[in-house]
């Protein structure tokens, strides 16, 4: 079983009720059906979530910081929803976008709002679907990463931008880790941990692998989503490869590793050099603005240089 957003809406509810009992009317269920629910998503996490009391239900340490975590998780699905089924309204043009998962991807839809095409999104793992997608004709652009060492598949038909040559992915942490302390992590800090992976990105599992290796590392890897990966970090059990635009929370901590051994590239896909033209700017603003906003890349950023201003000329990718 993989905790989903479903489930994360009951967590949300059983917490503000206070009972399974109204958690379970709120959520138009059988009390007995949410009972079963909440076993098995605690079996998943690996903890009670919540004091069963004859007054009704408050939540564990581990539920308060799996709950914290899931109350912005369903509002920001509930907002999706309703863009959703308002874009699905629309009369007028849209433009069909398929990503895989990014910080920038909020900025990005706002910027291209306010434009004629309504923007309609698609979310996968796998940067390869998406891009076959693309050149089947699924989709009208792709926002996609190429893990090092990983290339994509990349269809002969579809023309790209390449939004940054070398991102480098940084790693988080359990805030009170005692590798937090310092900016900058040695994988050698984290021998002792669990790691989490999505073995279903494409190219993530064989880098890591073959980094921790190269590192003479092979600690416990669990399969796992985005998502369940930061409920465990933030509880303390795992630690996890993030994008170096992630933001630190109270429980958390993103890090940089020490030497940056793991980097993607980030491409934007198309049919045609038109819609490139179209979109990419705004995806290059929203990009730096989000890369502004968190603290351990903006460091990173500024020991190596400068980022390229917003607005400049994209490095275009072309096949000889």
């Amino acid at each position: 079983m993989e905790v989903e957003v479903r489930h994360l809406r009951a967590l949300c509810a059983i917490a503000d009720t206070g009972s399974l009992h109204r958690a379970a009317r709120l959520l138009g269920v059988a009390q007995p059906s949410l009972s079963t629910q909440l076993r098995r998503i605690e079996q998943e996490l690996g903890g009670a979530l919540f004091f069963r009391e004859r007054t009704g239900c408050r939540p564990t340490p581990l539920g308060r910081v799996v709950v914290g975590r899931a109350r912005p998780l369903v509002a920001e699905m509930r907002s999706l929803v309703a863009e959703a089924r308002a874009a699905a309204a629309v009369t007028g043009p849209q433009l069909r976008i398929g990503s895989t998962a990014s910080r920038a991807l909020a900025g990005w839809l706002r910027r291209l709002r306010e434009r004629p095409q309504e923007p309609l999104l698609q979310m996968d793992v796998s940067a390869n679907a998406l891009l076959r997608m693309v050149a089947e004709g699924q989709l009208d652009i792709a926002f996609v990463h190429e893990v090092e060492g990983c290339p994509l598949r990349i269809p002969d038909e579809l023309r790209l931008r390449v939004l940054v040559e070398r991102e480098p992915q940084f790693v988080s942490l359990p805030a009170d880790h005692p590798a937090a302390a310092r900016p900058v992590v040695r994988l050698a800090d984290l021998a002792a941990d669990r790691w989490m992976l999505d073995p279903t990105v494409d190219g993530e599992w064989d880098a890591v692998h073959r980094v921790l290796r190269a590192a003479g590392l092979s600690p416990r890897i669990l399969h796992g989503d985005y998502q369940t990966a930061a409920f465990l970090v933030a509880s303390g059990e795992v630690v996890t490869v993030c994008q170096p635009t992630s933001p630190s929370r109270p429980e958390t901590a993103v890090r940089r590793l020490h030497g940056d051994p793991l980097g993607v590239r980030l491409l934007l896909a198309a049919r045609t050099e038109e819609y490139l033209d179209a979109v990419f700017p705004a995806l290059q603003d929203a990009y730096w603005e989000t890369a502004e906003q968190a603290p351990a890349y903006r460091e990173w950023l500024t020991a190596k240089g400068a980022p390229l201003p917003r607005g400049a000329p994209p490095t275009v990718v072309r096949r000889t």
